[in-house]
C-alpha cells in the first residue's frame, strides 16, 4: 500500500472514522488507483476526518487536487489524483454503496500501523 493510503487511514483512525475501507481499483476504474471510504456519525464528525486527512497529508507534501462536498458534510470527496478519499454519512454510504458498485475491486486492509 502506498505510503499516502496509511496517512489517510491513520489520520481516519485518529478522528475515530467509522467503517473503514479500502478499495485497489487500478484496473477496474480509469481515473484512479484506489478508494479509501469512511463514514461519520454527524457533519461535524465527517469535518473533522476530512481535516485531519487533509492536514497530514500536506504536511506529508501530499495536497489534495481536488476537495467537494465539505460545506454539506453528507459526502466528501477528497481527490489525490492516484487515491480518492471519501468520507460518508452513514445514511449516505448505506444509499451510494461504493463497495457494491465497484465489488470488482480487490479489498485491502485498512488497519493503522502498530507503534
Amino acid at each position: 500500500m502506498i505510503k499516502e493510503l496509511q496517512t489517510a487511514i491513520e489520520a481516519a483512525h485518529a478522528k475515530k472514522a467509522i467503517e473503514p475501507a479500502a478499495l485497489e481499483v487500478k484496473g477496474v476504474c480509469s481515473f484512479t488507483d484506489y478508494f479509501l471510504l469512511f463514514s461519520g456519525s454527524n457533519p461535524k464528525h465527517v469535518q473533522a476526518i476530512s481535516d485531519e486527512i487533509e492536514l497530514r497529508l500536506k504536511r506529508q507534501g501530499t495536497p489534495a487536487h481536488h476537495i467537494e462536498g465539505y460545506s454539506q458534510a453528507e459526502w466528501v470527496l477528497m481527490d489525490y489524483i492516484d487515491f480518492v478519499v471519501h468520507i460518508f454519512s452513514e445514511k449516505a454510504r448505506l444509499y451510494y454503496d461504493l463497495e457494491r458498485l465497484w465489488r470488482a475491486a480487490r479489498r485491502l486492509p485498512v488497519e493503522p500501523e502498530a507503534p
